[in-house]
């Protein structure tokens, strides 16, 4: 018996993974980076949540409309770019590239009858299924993504006490996000040590700056 061949490509991945860890490390960085802001303003818990929660709301619905736009601003651009079934560009696409006349036709008429627009996605302007635009795909990854992200310093400030807020906060996104350059790194087929040290530092440099201008104005969120 036959077994079927099946092969998973890391293109296949690109739209959604790219969403996905960008919506995710934002979630993470802004999220802590702003409730260690206030926490070093003088913030009580409760503040803290409240505007870690906001921050979390607003930038999952950022981040979905901020995808969208762009993915779908991609996907025009695509569509403007397919021109109208020509046979007689196609059969010499398949000429330069090896085929003899008379079956570089054959191939362009078999083509075509089954799918012609597919047929010219493909082998004229080079586009694909995999590498297609998918707005809604996008946003929405995005989106789930950065609500996840944010979540889990959310949580960290929860679980952590008052005195010690700071370092769960800090400690506690900064794990998540060599887990994420790990995870995604490893997903994409790029080298994990350079994507877990490269997010770490940003995050770790927008987490110090925030609360470095928190504890600078000290001011207190009603």
């Amino acid at each position: 018996m036959a077994r079927r061949h099946t092969e998973t490509h890391l293109l296949e991945r690109i739209g959604w993974l790219r969403a996905s860890v960008l919506g995710a490390n934002d979630g993470i960085v802004s999220t802590s980076s702003l409730v260690l802001g206030v926490a070093a303003a003088g913030a009580d818990s409760a503040s803290m949540l409240l505007t870690g929660t906001a921050g979390l709301v607003a930038g999952a619905m950022s981040m979905a409309a901020g995808e969208y736009v762009s993915v779908s601003s991609q996907a025009d651009a695509e569509a403007a770019d397919i021109p109208a079934a020509e046979r007689a560009e196609l059969v010499a696409i398949y000429q330069k590239r090896g085929l003899d006349r008379a079956l570089a036709e054959q191939v362009t008429d078999q083509l075509m009858a089954k799918d012609a627009l597919k047929a010219h996605l493909r082998d004229e302007l080079g586009l694909t299924d995999e590498m297609a635009a998918r707005p809604i795909q996008a946003a929405s990854a995005s989106a789930l993504a950065f609500s996840i992200g944010a979540a889990l310093p959310l949580l960290a400030a929860y679980l952590a006490p008052r005195a010690s807020v700071d370092y769960w906060i800090a400690g506690g996104s900064l794990l998540f996000l060599a887990l994420l350059g790990g995870v995604g790194a490893k997903m994409g087929g790029a080298p994990v040590g350079k994507a877990v040290l490269r997010v770490t530092f940003w995050g770790a440099f927008a987490m110090a700056a925030t609360a470095g201008i928190g504890s600078l104005f000290g001011a207190t969120v009603a």
